[in-house]
């Protein structure tokens, strides 16, 4: 009974800067909404717009796959190895999340691009290059969105009893069986919450995307990039597009996260 009464205790202080809080995240989308041409949502939605959409929708995809390639065993580095310097290791992994994403665009053309540092070798070589294609996109993206799947599979890992892992080493199972069998299946939730939140970041990627990948209709205009240049010539498209990506964004988000990120009530 005394615990039902704390918990019902709502002080001010903290309750009012909270409504504001939401207020401040939702007002904006539900302006959104309210503008949106509703009468003329059929004729703004075009073959354009169908195309951006899949567009965005595999290179998301797609990037979240190389990030789960990729970001997995990152994760595991940072939480389970002995290795030194892991602090600033992880510093530098986060670092795209504070890094302006044009700023990310300029470095990966630096690097990927054909007089990149790399780049120049793997055109020179193999005839591969990524700058201005799909390709670019989905690499642009997976650079913005890798550290979002890193950080929430670290703390999974951080978080998981490692007693487990102890069981299965002393019954003779090797790193990469227990890995596979115990570790990866108890982090399992934490894999996925990463992935959702990534999957969504490499939604909504622009700046990357603009300065590696270009703005070619068909080939590397999301839709982020849709939106950009249909405000400039036409509003009201650029609020559908908008809605449009609003939409599909919480769809996937809700449909997820109440699975297997909402905590306990």
């Amino acid at each position: 009974m005394t615990r039902n009464r704390v918990r019902g205790r709502l002080p001010v202080v903290l309750v009012l800067p909270a409504v504001i809080g939401l207020a401040f995240l939702l007002v904006p989308l539900v302006g959104l909404l309210v503008k949106t041409p509703w009468t003329s949502l059929s004729t703004s939605l075009s073959a354009e717009v169908g195309e951006a959409l899949r567009l965005s929708l595999i290179c998301a995809s797609l990037a979240t796959v190389l990030c789960l390639f990729l970001g997995i065993p990152l994760a595991w580095l940072l939480a389970r190895s002995g290795l030194p310097g892991r602090g600033f290791l992880r510093a530098l992994v986060t670092v795209p999340l504070v890094l302006p994403p044009v700023v990310g665009g300029v470095a990966l053309l630096l690097v990927l691009g054909r007089r990149g540092l790399i780049g120049e070798h793997l055109d020179a070589w193999f005839g591969i290059s990524l700058p201005f294609t799909t390709a670019g996109v989905v690499v642009a993206e997976a650079f913005v969105a890798m550290p979002f799947l890193v950080i929430s599979v670290e703390g999974a890992l951080r978080a998981a009893d490692p007693r487990y892992e102890e069981a299965a080493a002393t019954l003779g199972a090797s790193r990469w069986l227990t890995f596979r069998r115990v570790t990866l299946p108890s982090v399992l939730p934490g894999v996925v919450a990463g992935a959702v939140l990534c999957w969504a970041r490499a939604l909504g990627e622009f700046g990357a995307t603009i300065t590696f990948a270009g703005n070619f209709p068909g080939e590397t205009t999301t839709m982020p990039l849709a939106v950009y240049l249909a405000l400039e010539t036409d509003p009201d498209a650029a609020i559908v597009l908008s809605v449009v990506l609003l939409l599909v964004s919480v769809g996937v988000l809700a449909g997820l996260r109440d699975r297997w990120i909402s905590g306990p009530t």
